[in-house]
């Protein structure tokens, strides 16, 4: 009695090292870009009408109460792009990390800066169930905390001082290591400039106004300029 052994028939693959990886987490960051540019203005137009609401909370509440539709889609907006901004600091630190020196910060400080600009949407929107869901009835609000809720939409949410950090480690990983695009790497130290001297300042709002830009910008490079 004869006993036959089968090889196992060889399934051809493709090599790990010439996969491509996903570029999921770049459209993520280009949906980013979008979703906070959105976010910025809709904060402003919910902003109250400064020049006459001034130094009158009950104005203030008034005036709020009139644009309870602006400040649910502006909850909404704000929700949607912290969910997906870490999602790009995560691809954009495995890129980092993938070509540029081994044991590098840049791939670590990138993803941190955008972490922070989550959090600071999270809070920034944070008060939104509180206030914007009630604005229907705005007798249920004692008017000086309402007025504060107008300035906290008007300022915490755009704190994108954390993305100014994440654009100069890119700059550097790309400037001085080739870890991505040279043309990115210009465009992130000129942005990033901007976003961190804007972030610094007693004007630190200002930097939801060149954050998202460089979001898009960077996340548009990496998911069609970046042959890597």
């Amino acid at each position: 009695m004869s006993t036959h052994l089968t090889e196992p028939i060889p399934v051809a693959t493709e090599p790990a090292a010439s996969r491509r990886p996903s570029r999921a987490w770049a459209w993520s960051g280009v949906l980013a870009g979008v979703l906070g540019t959105a976010t910025i203005q809709a904060s402003m137009a919910a902003s109250i009408d400064w020049e006459a609401t001034a130094g009158d909370a009950d104005k203030m509440l008034a005036d709020a109460a009139t644009k309870q539709g602006t400040y649910l889609v502006f909850h909404v907006l704000a929700a949607l792009t912290l969910l997906v901004l870490p999602v790009f600091g995560a691809g954009l630190k495995r890129r980092l990390d993938q070509q540029g020196p081994a044991g590098a910060l840049h791939g670590q400080v990138a993803l941190g800066g955008l972490l922070l600009t989550a959090a600071a949407l999270l809070l920034g929107s944070g008060l939104d169930t509180q206030f914007a869901l009630g604005l229907a009835d705005p007798g249920m609000y004692v008017p000086e905390s309402a007025a504060f809720y107008t300035d906290w939409v008007a300022t915490i949410p755009w704190l994108w001082v954390g993305v100014g950090l994440s654009a100069l480690a890119l700059s550097a990983a790309s400037l001085r290591h080739g870890a991505a695009p040279r043309w990115l790497g210009v465009v992130s130290l000129v942005l990033g400039a901007l976003t961190v001297l804007a972030g610094v300042s007693p004007f630190q709002y200002m930097a939801g106004f060149i954050g998202p830009i460089w979001v898009l910008v960077a996340a548009l490079g990496f998911a069609l300029g970046d042959r890597r």
